[in-house]
């Protein structure tokens, strides 16, 4: 974060300080006293369980000098009547800052990539700044905080030395990712795909495409889109902006382009980005033939700004996924484990299920749970899904009733489980050296904890 104190801060949102307002902030704002940093700024929210105000000292302790909230606390507090609205004001501020300067040169700045989909969001940001480390000092969202408070957190976690800022921005309803371009108008702006996620919230694939869309409206100007040649619904998005364009993907006709797939008996892939100026041969360390995807996407947007193709393929292979995304390893019983349990809608449980076909072994168990806000589709998506995990797995463990519509897809491959509980007992019962077993879900399945048990 700019070094600012609460008195500049205050300024800033339009709040009044109690305590010190010489009391200055050099280091990122975090929602968690637990989490914060010497010098951080701690924002607290009075929630429906617990009012953060109260936990300021803790903040404090950890080394935290200022708070943001809506009363004075134990420390120098910028008090304003909405803090999620002041938090987004300073970052706001913040990244305006350090694009009109660099170094304390007027005219350099700071180059934001903002990247949105329906999946893929996560593994995408990962690689895409690894890539974009390469040219230099890189901040991008960690994990999946992708929403209206995780985007300026990670805003203001960029400071002087930043290089390029990657933000993931998700969406629920329509007009959020507007309103985080609003924050923030991206120079480069990635758009993945037009999937399932979130349906019903949002009513139609329409309605998630316009969403998708915004962030593509929302180019600062002569801003890149960098978008999904395969997708129909992305690639009409080029309409949306007077902009460059790119494109990624498996068609010919794509900027950056994916040939020559091939996967190892880990199900990895290798393949060959091809660009109108030349090609580079990637090897990704990790399971899914889906990652390639991702990969060109994380590459088209490295190119937008200026990084070299030649950079990309020691990059993607040294790159890491946030938690619970494709992790694959071994057990102590002999079989291996793919840990893809952080989220889950239709498209990705395809891809991960495609993924888990691809790694040699014995049988093949897919550990599947509920997939979250599909709306009135949500019976004949799970089934569906049940029937595209029969055509791959050996067995389709089912895990709680909400989940049930895919042991009806699944027929005889598929075993209901009550819960986590009884989906671990009767996994360790009969587990084998030679398994691969594949734990899906959306994040309110809580499956991470079936994995955790395993590992």
């Amino acid at each position: 974060m700019i070094p600012l104190t609460a008195g500049g801060i205050a300024a800033v949102v339009g709040g009044t300080v109690a305590g010190d307002a010489a009391a200055e902030v050099r280091a990122p704002a975090v929602l968690d006293s637990r989490a914060a940093e010497p010098g951080g700024l701690f924002v607290a929210f009075a929630g429906e369980h617990t009012d953060g105000h109260d936990h300021a000292a803790a903040a404090g302790e950890a080394g935290a000098t200022v708070v943001l909230g809506t009363r004075p606390t134990a420390l120098p507090t910028v008090v304003v009547p909405d803090a999620r609205a002041a938090l987004q004001a300073l970052a706001a501020h913040a990244v305006a800052r350090l694009r009109a300067e660099r170094d304390g040169r007027p005219g350099g700045g700071l180059t934001v990539v903002a990247l949105t989909g329906s999946q893929g969001k996560t593994s995408t940001k990962d690689l895409t700044a690894a890539v974009l480390a390469t040219a230099g000092p890189t901040v991008a969202t960690a994990g999946s905080l992708n929403n209206e408070l995780g985007v300026p957190l990670t805003m203001l976690r960029a400071d002087r030395n930043t290089r390029f800022l990657v933000l993931e921005m998700g969406a629920r309803r329509v007009g959020d990712i507007a309103a985080l371009t609003g924050l923030v108008a991206p120079d480069v702006a990635v758009v993945l795909n037009v999937g399932q996620a979130h349906l019903g919230e949002f009513g139609s694939r329409a309605a998630i495409a316009r969403t998708k869309g915004e962030l593509v409206r929302g180019l600062a100007p002569g801003g890149t889109a960098v978008l999904n040649g395969d997708d129909p619904r992305v690639v009409a998005m080029r309409a949306l902006t007077d902009g460059p364009v790119r494109t990624f993907g498996r068609a010919g006709h794509a900027d950056v382009a994916v040939r020559g797939l091939a996967l190892d008996p880990l199900g990895r892939p290798s393949f060959t980005l091809r660009t109108a100026d030349g090609s580079a041969s990637v090897a990704l360390p990790f399971t899914g033939a889906h990652l390639a995807l991702n990969a060109s996407a994380a590459v088209a947007a490295a190119l937008a700004v200026g990084v070299p193709l030649d950079a990309a393929p020691a990059a993607l292979a040294g790159a890491a996924l946030s938690k619970w995304r494709m992790e694959l390893r071994g057990l102590a019983c002999g079989a291996r484990l793919l840990n893809d349990s952080y989220n889950a809608n239709p498209d990705s449980t395809r891809a991960a299920l495609d993924a888990l076909a691809a790694v040699a072994g014995g049988r093949r168990i897919a550990v599947l749970g509920e997939m979250l806000e599909l709306g009135a589709e949500s019976a004949d998506a799970h089934r569906a899904v049940g029937e595209y995990a029969a055509a791959r797995a050996d067995v389709v463990a089912v895990v709680g009733a909400g989940a049930l519509p895919i042991a009806d897809g699944a027929g005889a491959r598929a075993v209901p489980l009550a819960d986590r509980a009884a989906a671990v007992a009767w996994l360790r019962a009969r587990l084998r050296p030679d398994d691969v077993i594949l734990v899906k879900g959306s994040r309110g399945a809580r499956l991470d904890e079936v994995a955790a048990a395993l590992a």
